[in-house]
């Protein structure tokens, strides 16, 4: 029998590692592993064709493509993709912590139900600060999700601090 595991739900390009040596310790704890769900946002979605272009992948769920508009994204950025997965898949095994990581292009809710049904190991969903922030999930996606799941859902806020 595979170990469970806390699916860890963050953006590819918000901070996508605030939050993880929570995941990493919450895993442990629960002697879990961790499967990283990294969603695809990008500002420019408001465009037609990107829209088109994303819901497309989405039916077909084709993780692969959104893998490569992640990429391209870091390509931008002057930043390595695979290089970033790499030192948190590092950060992870030094722990003890196995993970593996899926993309989507889709919205945060849907992705998250799609791995769930496609993932029975999966025993608790943590949300990043990036995915909390700003109303990024409302409130009432946040119900719909806890009620939908099956399983726990925690969310994670970044401190704030008065000056």
């Amino acid at each position: 029998m595979k170990k469970k595991q806390v699916l860890f739900v963050t953006y590819h390009d918000e901070g996508f590692e605030d939050g993880l040596s929570y995941a990493v310790d919450l895993a442990k704890v629960m002697n879990n592993n961790i499967s990283l769900l990294m969603i695809y946002k990008r500002k420019v979605m408001e465009r037609f064709e990107d829209m088109m272009t994303v819901v497309s992948f989405a039916e077909e769920g084709d993780h692969k493509t959104a893998r490569e508009l992640i990429k391209e994204d870091y390509k931008k950025n002057n930043t390595d993709f695979e290089e970033e997965l790499a030192f948190l898949a590092g950060k992870c095994r030094e722990a003890g912590i196995e993970v593996d990581v899926c993309t989507a292009a889709m919205n945060v809710l849907g992705a998250i139900k799609n791995l769930l049904r496609q993932n029975m190991n999966i025993g608790m969903v943590l949300l990043s600060p990036s995915i909390t922030n700003k109303g990024n999930v409302t409130t009432k996606d946040l119900n719909r999700l806890v009620r939908t799941a099956s399983r726990p859902v925690v969310t994670m806020a970044k401190n704030t601090f008065a000056a």
